[in-house]
């Protein structure tokens, strides 16, 4: 009973996500030139996974200049 007690408090312990602020900072450039400008957001009380999900690269194109969005969760 304890043996059983014991596997299923570890396992409920596994399964249980760290929510917390994490912090997404992002690299704005184009292609055309000019100087790469940096912003930050603040992801509130989210899991790492749910964080990565809403920090990612983006990337467009408008009249032939390429805009890149690099962002990495911290």
């Amino acid at each position: 009973m304890k043996k059983i007690l014991l596997v299923a408090a570890v396992a409920g312990l596994t399964m249980v996500s760290c929510k917390k602020d994490r912090t997404c900072t992002c690299t704005n450039s184009s292609s055309a030139g000019g100087t790469a400008t940096v912003s930050t957001t603040t992801l509130v009380k989210v899991s790492k996974a749910q964080g990565k999900a809403n920090c990612i690269k983006t990337t467009s194109t408008n009249n032939g200049v390429t805009y890149t969005n690099d962002c990495k969760l911290s």
